[in-house]
């Protein structure tokens, strides 16, 4: 079953349990797949937007809440900060597992090695390398600087 498949099914469960919190999460998790879709429309994609498209998507909602909940947890506004991180885990539901810190070194010295990279300017390859197989899997803002090291060394 397909992630839009899956994210419907969802949110169909939750207008039957009237769970309002996730049935907003779940509607703004599809506003924003539809938004995408219009938009790979007008550059000529009739089919809309792809699962790797709908991960990263759920990737870039979650690290916006992250964010936002950090933010709110600053200003002293915590019931809106858990509003946040309830948003957070529905979403994730939805992201396959992330990849723990060895794992992620390990892809990292794969990209590399796959990719014959030698030097700061091959940074690029790797990233590419990475992005096609780890997509939702890995937080790309950590994993540049390991890729820097690594070719660096």
């Amino acid at each position: 079953m397909d992630l839009r498949t899956r994210i419907n099914d969802a949110l169909k469960q939750a207008m039957r349990d009237k769970d309002a919190s996730r049935l907003s999460t779940l509607r703004l998790v599809n506003a924003a797949i539809k938004d995408k879709d219009i938009a790979a429309r007008a550059e000529g994609n009739d089919e809309g937007v792809g699962n790797d498209d709908v991960l990263a998507i759920l990737g870039k909602m979650a690290k916006q809440r992250v964010e936002s909940a950090r933010a709110y947890e600053e200003g002293g506004r915590l019931d809106l900060a858990e509003s946040e991180r309830a948003e957070i885990e529905v979403i994730e539901e939805f992201l396959p597992r992330q990849l723990d810190e060895a794992e992620t070194k390990a892809a990292v010295a794969d990209a590399v090695a796959e990719t014959g990279a030698s030097s700061i300017r091959d940074m690029g390859k790797v990233m590419g390398v990475l992005k096609s197989k780890y997509t939702g899997r890995m937080d790309f803002g950590r994993v540049g600087p390991m890729v820097k090291d690594q070719l660096s060394a």
